[in-house]
Formats: structure tokens, sequence, C-alpha cells
């Protein structure tokens, strides 16, 4: 894997953001007719690339819906603008433990979302967009019983699937450990070069 970094800066919108976002300011879009108004105004101000969650639109809580991502991606390629189209595959990986430290299981529901790596990627499959994100690693996040959920396992099954549909992944990678770990997806073959990386904090 060539460690050589490209320089060219180019500015991304995450426009829905994740999580309970739509709770923190009116502003946020929650309709798939929203959510692509709001990709497209931000390509026309400047936004090389658009990320894009989807909401149900009636409660603005995240969704896995594919029929969303699908309205979302074809509004914003029938509205011809010039963007790359970001989807995320971070839903599907939600663990949340009982709350008492001492009896964690069992699992919380309905609030406990975790799926297989098909059905992660499953709106990739027709929606095809240019890029989408792979969380590069289990970790703790947010709320103090809850884990954000990507095995290795999980991750070379996506990894491999979504190389397969001729999308690149972007690897979030929120610690080293993630950094190790695409490391080896790419020299095994399942992340193609040029690997494009995100450092979140």
């Amino acid at each position: 894997m060539s460690l050589a970094i490209n320089k060219n800066v180019f500015i991304t919108c995450a426009v829905t953001g994740s999580g309970s976002s739509q709770d923190k300011s009116n502003e946020v879009p929650r309709s798939p007719k929203e959510i692509a108004d709001s990709a497209i105004d931000a390509a026309k101000a400047g936004a090389a690339i658009v990320h894009c969650h989807v909401r149900d639109p009636e409660t603005g809580i995240p969704s896995r819906r594919v029929d969303l991502y699908e309205e979302v991606t074809k509004r914003i390629r029938d509205s011809e603008t010039d963007v790359v189209l970001n989807l995320t595959t971070g839903m599907g990986g939600d663990i949340y433990l009982g709350l008492d430290p001492e009896n964690p299981l069992p699992l919380k529901q309905p609030e406990t979302d975790m799926i297989g790596a098909s059905e992660r990627i499953k709106h990739l499959v027709t929606c095809k967009p240019e890029i989408c994100t792979l969380d590069c690693g289990t970790m703790n996040f947010a709320e103090d019983n809850y884990v954000m959920t990507n095995t290795p396992g999980m991750l070379t099954a996506m990894a491999s699937k979504i190389t397969s549909l001729g999308i690149l992944p972007e690897i979030e990678v929120f610690d080293t450990g993630h950094l190790w770990l695409a490391k080896k997806l790419v020299n095994e073959g399942l992340i193609k070069e040029p690997v494009l990386l995100q450092l979140c904090t």
C-alpha cells in the first residue's frame, strides 16, 4: 500500500449528520426531498462530495430503508448536479447493553440494530454511489451502554462486496487500530488503491 498522500483539497458536506442530530436543529433535513435539496445546495456552494444518511420523514430518526436511499439518489442524479455521492454503511452495527453494568444482558430492544454484512450494504446495490463509508472498527461511541460493532469478519465481507460493486469505500478511522485493520484489508486486495481514508475525531 502506497503511503503517498494526495494533498489536493476537496470539501465534503455531511448533509444530515448522524445519530440523533435531528433533535439538535430544525434545519436538519428529514425527507428524501429535503436531504437531496440540501445536498444539491451544498454542491452548488462548493462541496465536491455529499455524504448522506436517510431518516424517517415523519420522526427524523435515522433509517436503513432502501427506498429512501433510492429516492435521495435519484433526486440528486436527476438534478444533473456535478457532485460525488457518498452513502453511509454505518447503520446496522448498533448494540445496546442493559443499563446495569453488573448485568449487561439481555441486550436492550428495540435500540439494538444488528444485521449482517449484505443487509448493511443493500442500498448500495441499487443506488451505486461513487463512494460509501466503511467504519473500520468496533468502538465505544456516545452513550455509556452503546457499542458500535464492526468486527474484522464483518468488515472483510463488507469490503469485498463494496469493491465488487465498483464502489470506492471511504475508510472511517477513529483510532490507530483502525489504521492497522484498514492496511490489512488493502494488503489482502479487499480494498483497491487509491485508498480513501477519513480521520474521524
